[in-house]
């Protein structure tokens, strides 16, 4: 019986790994990931040699029967993401659905915990979060109004992934539809230039206008239940 095994990796400070996922990469017979480039660094710098397939949203039917048939041969493959924990707001998902319709119970599927910024966001947060909505990244069009009422209106907290194009826009619509609430962003959680700010969205603005350069990176948001 083969094993896909769902692996977290580092989403900024490659220390950030765990010791099983560093066991497992050492030991399955081929790695998938996004982007075979960025896996290639997190492997060298622990002297990991494997063979890389790399799967991403882009990927056609050819790479998934090429899966299928690793996976018939009795291989043990891992699959990674660029950053964070697979199949969360991430292609990954897809895959894993199309091995378990096409092999059941035949192959193990085996997640391996680790690193995930909605969470690492929110533990820094101080905002309640034993029950909490997660919007992974959100349209940029269609629908996103709608969303920005229901975040306005929710009664738990809610998180969810900005690029830096769009983080001054969503804090305009925050400041039009939930203009009391408290938020928090997390800005290259766990690299360098890791930051944290808090206040209501017009206060934020404030923040980012006189901070030109903190427009950069990834951004989780927290919006805060009233």
């Amino acid at each position: 019986m083969s094993n896909l095994y769902i692996i977290a990796t580092p989403i900024g400070n490659l220390e950030d790994i765990t010791l099983r996922a560093l066991r497992v990469l050492g030991e399955v017979d081929a790695i998938l990931c996004e982007d075979t480039r960025v896996t290639s660094k997190l492997l060298a710098k622990y002297k990991i040699e494997k063979t890389l397939i790399s799967y991403h949203s882009h990927s056609k039917l050819a790479k998934v029967e090429k899966v299928f048939e690793l996976l018939e041969e009795g291989k043990n493959l891992a699959l990674v993401s660029d950053a964070g924990t697979p199949c969360i707001s991430d292609p990954g998902v897809m895959l894993v659905a199309q091995v378990r319709e096409k092999f059941g119970n035949e192959v193990t599927i085996i997640p391996l915990p680790g690193p995930s910024a909605v969470i690492s966001a929110l533990s820094a947060s101080g905002f309640p979060s034993s029950e909490f909505i997660f919007l992974g990244f959100l349209p940029h069009k269609k629908g996103r109004e709608t969303l920005f009422k229901e975040i306005a209106a929710s009664e738990r907290t809610v998180a969810f992934y900005e690029s830096p194009h769009r983080i001054l826009k969503a804090l305009e619509s925050l400041k039009k539809f939930a203009p009391e609430k408290k938020v928090a962003i997390g800005r290259e959680l766990t690299k360098i230039y890791e930051e944290f700010v808090f206040g209501t969205a017009e206060e934020l603005l404030a923040h980012f206008d006189a901070n030109k350069k903190s427009v950069r990176g990834e951004f989780v948001v927290m919006v805060k239940a009233i």
